[in-house]
């Protein structure tokens, strides 16, 4: 649980002169500089990482019927897929999920102009109302949302909440 700063959070925090300040500041920059340029450097070697082969054959429910990994491609090179936690029966999805869903929209012409398709995928069955209720009304193109109930957020660091695959000819990869 996260927690909030109040005005009894900040009595008795060390109060010093400007040049004090500026000689702590400096010396945090230094230790930020050097995290940057490590964070850099495994960034690149994440980059550099072969892609996995998905070989699993998932099966999407969508607006024109049964839908697999590849064909949710859309005739882009590259695919992400967020996981939306809304499981069947339930009476509305994941409160951070909702979140996150209310700013989707803005990005979306973003990653199209990028040749990335972006699709939702909830274990629910395929319905709009979860996404176009008025409390939560995410502009997401229809086409957009997608139902795998047995679709897993599969990945060797564990779950994530979305995944990123790309497609080179009849295979896929993430």
């Amino acid at each position: 649980m996260a927690t909030q700063l109040t005005s009894a959070g900040i009595q008795g925090h060390e109060v010093v002169s400007p040049n004090e300040w500026i000689a702590s500041r400096k010396e945090l920059l230094r230790k930020e500089k050097e995290f940057t340029k490590l964070r850099d450097e495994l960034s690149r070697q994440r980059r550099e990482l072969p892609w996995e082969k998905v070989e699993k054959q998932y099966v999407f429910d969508g607006p024109s019927g049964k839908e697999t990994l590849a064909d949710l491609f859309d005739g882009k090179s590259q695919l992400i897929v967020y996981h939306f936690m809304f499981g069947p029966g339930w009476d509305e999805g994941c409160p951070s999920c909702s979140f996150l869903a209310d700013h989707f929209d803005g990005s979306l012409v973003h990653l199209a102009n990028r040749d990335v398709t972006f699709i939702v995928v909830s274990r629910a069955p395929l319905a709009p109302e979860p996404f176009t209720a008025p409390e939560r009304k995410y502009d997401l193109p229809s086409g957009t949302i997608r139902s795998a109930p047995n679709f897993q957020r599969e990945s060797p660091q564990g779950p994530s909440p979305a995944s990123c695959y790309a497609e080179g000819g009849a295979r896929v990869g993430r």
